[in-house]
């Protein structure tokens, strides 16, 4: 992608990020590939939304600096994707309320409940635990990167990623919708998911499309991963505390009520 088009576009999307409470403060990273050797991505320490074009920070595919401006130490998230993922181009991570709390309360967005989430997005599993700008971050995305377009990350975040900034940006904002709808329809009693014939009728249109092929059959659909395994859930292959929490209707209801408004 051509430098000073990306530079707008990082700006542009940092600044949506920021004004739908999806990062605050220093939060968040974003980046674009703009070539074989160069990623151009968004600064340490700096609020999303009051980046400016010239404070952006380029780097080689190994994070190594090739301006003066020091880059996210998170970047080391995005050159993963990027290395494992050649049709990758560009990769928002932030730390959207509901989509958190999934990975807070240690839960994928793997429900088949959403059938326009089930043709442009697939189902977001939930990786392990690592610290953040730690190698213990990667190592625990590797397994699920090479047939997902996004991932939560336990007690951290989410991160998604495309072609072109403007789809990891939509792909990340369809995730937070899904996360908040699943949360709303708890509330009313629990969400109806999608027939397995009605699923397996949007896969075939989103594969013909071109929104998602093959590798993005996911196995909590009923589908098969590129392992060739079937028959368990993104969810069930990570660790957890092992507990679960139970809220009554009106419990959850007010604890949404409060949510909504402080947001």
């Amino acid at each position: 992608m051509e430098e000073s088009a990306a530079r707008k576009q990082i700006v542009e999307i940092g600044k949506l990020l920021y004004d739908r409470n999806y990062v605050v403060a220093f939060d968040g990273n974003v980046s674009v590939r703009l070539d074989e050797n160069r990623v151009l991505a968004t600064p340490t320490m700096t609020s999303k939304g009051r980046m400016t074009e010239d404070c952006l920070a380029i780097t080689d595919m190994d994070g190594k600096a090739l301006n003066d401006r020091k880059a996210s130490s998170e970047l080391a998230m995005h050159l993963l994707i990027y290395n494992m993922r050649p049709d990758i181009r560009a990769v928002c991570h932030a730390h959207p309320p509901y989509g958190t709390a999934f990975a807070v309360a240690g839960l994928a967005i793997d429900k088949p409940i959403l059938s326009e989430v089930v043709l442009t997005l697939g189902c977001v599993p939930l990786t392990g635990y690592g610290t953040p700008s730690t190698d213990e971050l990667t190592e625990a995305m590797k397994p699920y990167v090479g047939v997902h377009n996004a991932l939560l990350m336990a007690n951290h975040g989410a991160v998604a990623y495309g072609k072109h900034l403007w789809e990891a940006y939509d792909r990340l904002e369809t995730l937070e919708h899904t996360a908040k709808i699943a949360i709303l329809a708890k509330a009313l009693g629990g969400a109806n998911d999608l027939p397995a014939d009605a699923i397996e009728k949007l896969i075939e249109i989103r594969e013909k499309a071109g929104f998602l092929d093959e590798s993005a059959r996911c196995q909590s659909c009923g589908y098969l991963h590129d392992n060739g395994v079937a028959g368990t859930s993104c969810e069930t292959v990570i660790p957890s505390n092992g507990k679960k929490i139970a809220f009554t209707r009106e419990e959850l209801i007010e604890l949404l009520s409060q949510a909504a408004k402080l947001s």
